[in-house]
């Protein structure tokens, strides 16, 4: 099969068009538990707007494989470590016009719920062989299955449980150039030296040039040893994992691989998340009508029981309640702001176990101003981002984050810790930017409740005291533009320079003795 020619950043219909296999984890609606998802189902459908051949491939957790659109059975695959033959299925997209693989190995992957924690939160003890199973039936799919019939140019692989597929073709006549995503390192797929061996990996994996890691085995290290190229999901993330501070312990590798590694800031659907459009919330609204949002606003405050007010300032949070969120700076302030009877506070969110009863406590003691609920659910996410005033992402780091863009959007300006894609988005409110016409959101520079206090009270005292100014910024935001075309269009440069240095890995060197 003939490469594909070199890619420029002209129209798409100046290029050639681009197979790409698109491997995640996660891909919202199939499965989701965090922004993974959304991009692995955006970026894909995104790069098939602009005229290139995007197809995504997952494990067939149960509730993926009962959405699936017209499903049809490829083949059976015999790997090792899986007792039983593992089938491929092909379907298509629910929401977008995308081609998706789904590996259905039910030893592996039949569970229902979180796809990566038993029902206490605890990690499924043989994680390790799922998505090494995983990474396998990727590194075969990447090299061009004949029951599939098709041969991608470039394999892009998402997080620790992809980790292994660009380790594993490394070697192989051929094989795709290879992109591999960090959406979060913090999360890095470490396991025991035993796990390595019971795993049946080639030895010489084992290595501080493979995959290990201080006496462990990393499967994320694995996707940044192996690609082509690397990149995470904002310029900002990029840079500050370059540090002691915010790169868990992979800050010197990243610094090695120099200009293999970059940051792509994350892009949104706006068909998805539009409060013009949105099929979720009571009443739509756009820049032009944004007095219609305070229907959104009642109506959120009806759903978590809370007094039916346009004057109170509502807050909203939706996450999970982990210490990267920093829902403890949140917890920290609230006894404070509580203390003005017109402030009210609306929380979906799950995760650890003393966080929630924490926010539950609260809710219980303040029920005419908290409202928490203790789930994920997507339509009602849409409701409280149309609902609030104003978003909370006080988090400690952030490697892009997607409320905070969906926020602006939706005409709640977010508050958010001055890191990685959040100080990428928003534009912090100061006299200048208010006047020039440019802030958006509100900024705080040191994870600690009295700068997020003092973002609050900021944000407060605009919303009360020159409601015009309020409508300005909520509006400029509005007009912001996250659109996945841009993004996507960096990742087609990226997708460019993996193939090139394919192309020049594969030319054979001659010497001059050789040639003599």
């Amino acid at each position: 099969m003939e490469p594909s020619p070199t890619l420029s950043l002209d129209a798409a219909s100046s290029v050639e068009p681009l197979r790409i296999l698109m491997a995640s984890s996660e891909a919202h609606p199939l499965i989701k538990t965090g922004g993974l998802a959304d991009v692995a189902a955006s970026l894909p459908a995104a790069l098939r707007d602009l005229g290139h051949d995007a197809r995504l491939i997952l494990p067939a957790y149960p509730l993926a494989a009962r959405q699936l659109c017209e499903p049809k059975q490829l083949c059976d695959l015999k790997l090792p470590g899986c007792r039983t033959n593992v089938r491929i299925l092909e379907g298509r997209h629910p929401d977008h016009d995308l081609p998706v693989y789904l590996v259905d190995a039910p030893e592996h992957f039949s569970r229902e719920g979180n796809p990566y924690t038993d029902l206490s939160g605890r990690d499924w003890g043989d994680n390790a062989e799922r998505f090494l199973l995983f990474s396998r039936v990727v590194a075969l799919v990447a090299q061009g299955l004949p029951a599939i019939g098709w041969h991608p140019d470039v394999l892009h692989a998402n997080d620790w449980q992809t980790g292994l597929a660009p380790a594993l073709i490394r070697d192989q006549p051929g094989h795709p150039a290879t992109v591999f995503t960090i959406h979060n390192l913090a999360y890095q797929g470490l396991f025991d030296r035993a796990t390595f061996d019971r795993l049946g990996l080639p030895p010489s994996l084992w290595s501080l040039s493979g995959l290990e890691f201080h006496q462990r085995m990393s499967f994320i290290k694995g996707g940044i040893v192996f690609s082509d190229r690397v990149n995470t999901v904002s310029p900002t993330y990029a840079m500050e994992v370059r540090t002691a501070r915010f790169g868990c312990g992979m800050d010197g590798l990243l610094r090695q691989i120099g200009g293999r590694f970059s940051g792509i800031l994350n892009g949104v659907d706006y068909r998805i998340w539009d409060p013009k459009t949105d099929p979720f919330i009571l009443q739509s609204y756009d820049r032009e009508t944004f007095g219609l949002k305070a229907e959104n606003k009642l109506e959120l405050q009806r759903e978590f029981a809370l007094p039916r007010s346009e004057d109170a300032f509502v807050l909203g949070y939706i996450g999970r309640l982990v210490e990267q969120k920093g829902v403890d700076l949140i917890l920290a302030i609230l006894p404070i702001l509580l203390q003005d009877p017109r402030i009210q506070m609306v929380i979906q969110a799950a995760g650890e176990r003393p966080t929630e009863q924490a926010l539950l406590a609260i809710a219980a003691a303040h029920p005419r101003q908290v409202g928490v609920l203790i789930e994920y659910d997507e339509a009602r996410a849409h409701r409280i981002e149309a609902g609030c005033d104003s978003f909370l992402m006080p988090s400690r780091f952030e490697p892009c984050g997607l409320n905070q863009i969906y926020s602006l959007r939706y005409g709640s300006p977010p508050i958010a810790h001055r890191t990685g894609g959040l100080c990428d988005t928003v534009v912090h409110v100061t006299p200048e930017t208010l006047a020039e016409g440019t802030a958006t959101g509100f900024l705080f520079d040191d994870p600690r409740p009295e700068a997020l206090l003092n973002a609050v009270q900021q944000a407060l005292q605009l919303f009360r005291a020159d409601p015009p100014a309020w409508r300005r910024l909520a509006t400029t935001g509005m007009l912001q533009d996250f659109s996945w075309e841009a993004s996507a269009r960096q990742y087609l440069e990226l997708y460019s320079e993996a193939m090139a240095d394919r192309t020049m890995s594969e030319r054979p060197i001659h010497t001059g003795a050789a040639l003599a």
